[in-house]
């Protein structure tokens, strides 16, 4: 398995409590969680590599939990300049975050390089990162038997005519609800779903070409709406009453159904 993206750092404020340089990105979560459920029982290092770029300010002791954690970081470069910086702020139930500031640092001009043997994995997830790197690593994995795709408000705002074009090129798209009416410009969930997978709501429209096969809603304490070619399926979450901090729980999910599907 081979994951693509984000890995930064988080200033996060919630009710319950507050940080700031915590270890996170996309890619981190997912690869964390993906690599919780593939190692087994006798520890073995599990084959989920990551595929990013991290400034100079990246800590060796969080290249050391990824590895232990099993990940492979052959993928992962070190650039110079400031590693991606998210900042957000919970209120309430937690059910939305407020977006304080994103730096994406060197982020910006990164250009994924595989290393050759991962060029065929079993499952590509391409998680939230710049869409051109989505682009980048979908190209040079064309025997990957399942891609997937999940994206961030900012690419959708500010990438989206490079967003579609990734988004039109893998088999599943995981985001969250507010992310699929955005981008359908619709408030109606199913109506929204239905308009990306037909390209209609990507940029150039159906003609440019349809979405992509799957799309999976995620929807928080909603739990989660899929619409797969075999029909329509939606499946709760699990109810839990103590909250600490939301962050990654989308990007843990995604990592978790990938494993699955491994």
């Amino acid at each position: 398995m081979v994951i693509v993206g984000s890995i930064g750092y988080d200033d996060i404020q919630t009710p319950a409590e507050s940080g700031s340089d915590l270890l996170g990105g996309a890619a981190v979560y997912s690869g964390l969680a993906a690599s919780f459920h593939l190692r087994t029982k006798d520890e073995q290092p599990t084959k989920v590599g990551l595929v990013g770029v991290v400034g100079d300010d990246f800590a060796v002791y969080d290249q050391m939990i990824l590895e232990k954690a099993g990940l492979n970081l052959a993928g992962v470069v070190r650039a110079e300049g400031d590693t991606f910086r998210w900042s957000g702020k919970y209120e309430g139930a937690m059910e939305s975050v407020e977006t304080l500031a994103t730096e994406v640092n060197v982020l910006d001009d990164f250009k994924p390089n595989l290393p050759e043997v991962w060029e065929n994995p079993e499952v590509l997830f391409c998680a939230s990162t710049h869409p051109a790197t989505q682009v980048a690593v979908l190209d040079q994995c064309p025997g990957a038997q399942l891609t997937v795709l999940d994206t961030f408000m900012l690419w959708i705002e500010t990438e989206f005519q490079t967003l579609s074009e990734a988004m039109r090129k893998v088999d599943v798209v995981v985001i969250n609800e507010q992310e699929v009416c955005a981008i359908a410009e619709d408030e109606i969930l199913t109506r929204a779903m239905k308009s990306i997978i037909s390209g209609e709501a990507l940029y150039g429209g159906s003609a440019a070409g349809p979405g992509p096969r799957c799309l999976i809603a995620k929807r928080g304490s909603g739990g989660v709406i899929a619409m797969l070619p075999a029909g329509t399926l939606s499946l709760p979450a699990y109810p839990t009453d103590e909250i600490v901090d939301p962050t990654g729980c989308g990007d843990s999910f995604a990592g978790s159904l990938i494993a699955y599907l491994v």
